[in-house]
């Protein structure tokens, strides 16, 4: 019993130590991906089942042996190393906080407008703690599979999330979901952030996208356009506003929603509908990739993977095209009159270097005259915020204070928009031009 007991001691401690030091061999990426997303945002569960294992191990007698007693000494050290996990989630909070206070500047909230300044005393739930994969609202309504373009079967479908007592004009959120461009779907991600601001007020859009090898680029991007198309003509249908848009998404959404915020009404990514405004207010993207240039043409052990997977997701290899790569890379995209960004990437992400995030954010500072917010999650590993923990409650509740503060500049305008209709439009058409 002894050496089973340290057998499973020793599979509990690899899993806290993959969670402080996630591989990045391509070898053990998936398994070392899943097993730190776990271990990192839900130590405390970890905690409790390893007490569990070792109360019964003991009263089998365990601890009668050596080995036993190896066992128990490396589950203490485990459990001392899952506690700092857990405290260090809660140093999210602050990353948020002080991002914000850098990009937006100290005194920002000040500017949030009456009404909304109440949503920033949020705390993190007891709910949300115990039952991280309860994800429903009661006051949320969901409605589902809506077409937004024709063909595609349910690739080109969407939900709308908004509150159940109705609402008009509100603010929107667009989510493109993750996956690699090639699996996914609108109602696996972003949920927490989603029912957090659907139950504040806001309409959110969740849209699938047509996926690889089915299609490559720029068919993501252009399907993600033809949802945005839909939100401006349709959306105030479901009490949204179409002229306050912010996009985001994680890690292909991320990149999606990055390259559809910089190629604002560029005609070549939207043929058929090139007259449609396709600007955003703001973006949001949670553990992007900015470089897929980079990304894909590593050297090394996992050339070939990479290789691969550029052949079924851009339709080539970067030695072989790699213009096209720099085309859908959001790291050259970066312009004057990109939108306010809010840039969100873990320390410990072990699918998408934290590197392209910090590049990424550099690039866009040089040149953009609106607010670049960066906040790196300390502890953080890719997809953290799906489900709720200490860590996803913090990081929610950080861009429901950057969008309070997003939303108060956009009512501020709209208040000075003269009553003329006439004046009006030309004065919307002036605020989306310097957007």
């Amino acid at each position: 019993m002894g050496w089973a007991f340290l057998a499973v001691s020793l599979v509990g401690a690899w899993f806290t130590v993959n969670a402080y030091r996630p591989s990045r061999r391509w070898q053990l990426l998936t398994l070392s991906f899943f097993a730190g997303w776990f271990t990192s945002e839900l130590a405390v569960f970890h905690i409790v089942w390893q007490i569990g294992a070792t109360v019964v191990f003991v009263v089998l007698g365990a601890l009668d042996s050596w080995a036993g007693i190896a066992g128990l000494v490396i589950t203490l050290a485990s459990w001392a190393g899952l506690l700092g996990l857990q405290l260090t989630s809660r140093r999210s909070a602050a990353a948020v906080e002080d991002a914000l206070q850098t990009g937006l500047g100290p005194d920002y909230r000040s500017v949030i407008g009456a009404g909304l300044d109440e949503r920033l005393a949020r705390r993190v739930t007891r709910r949300h703690l115990l039952l991280p994969f309860y994800l429903r609202d009661r006051g949320v309504e969901r409605v589902k599979n809506i077409q937004y373009a024709p063909g595609a079967g349910r690739r080109r479908r969407l939900d709308v999330w908004r509150p159940r007592s109705g609402t008009h004009r509100a603010p929107v959120l667009f989510q493109l979901h993750g996956g690699g461009w090639m699996v996914g779907d609108k109602g696996q991600q972003a949920l927490p952030l989603m029912l957090h601001l659907a139950a504040e007020g806001w309409v959110c859009v969740a849209a699938n996208y047509r996926l690889s090898p089915r299609v490559s680029f720029p068919d993501h991007l252009l399907d993600c356009k033809l949802a945005l198309r839909w939100i401006r003509e349709h959306i105030g249908e479901y009490g949204g506003d179409p002229d306050f848009v912010v996009v985001t998404g994680g890690s292909a959404g991320g990149h999606l929603a990055a390259l559809l915020a910089l190629t604002a009404n560029d005609p070549a990514y939207q043929p058929g509908f090139e007259d449609v405004d396709t600007s955003v207010t703001a973006c949001v993207p949670f553990y992007g990739v900015y470089d897929l240039a980079e990304l894909f043409g590593q050297h090394g052990p996992g050339e070939w993977v990479g290789r691969w997977l550029a052949r079924r997701i851009v339709g080539a290899t970067v030695d072989d095209d790699r213009p096209r790569f720099i085309r859908a890379s959001p790291m050259y995209q970066a312009q004057s009159d990109a939108p306010t960004f809010f840039v969100i990437h873990g320390t410990r992400d072990n699918l998408v270097p934290i590197e392209q995030a910090r590049r990424f954010v550099d690039a866009l500072r040089a040149v953009s005259r609106q607010p670049v917010v960066y906040a790196e999650i300390p502890g953080a590993s890719h997809a953290f915020e799906i489900f709720h923990s200490v860590r996803t409650e913090n990081v929610v509740n950080g861009v429901d204070r950057f969008l309070a503060w997003l939303h108060s500049a956009h009512r501020s305008r709209r208040a000075d928009v003269p009553a003329d209709p006439m004046q009006r439009s030309g004065a919307t058409a002036a605020s989306r031009d310097r957007r």
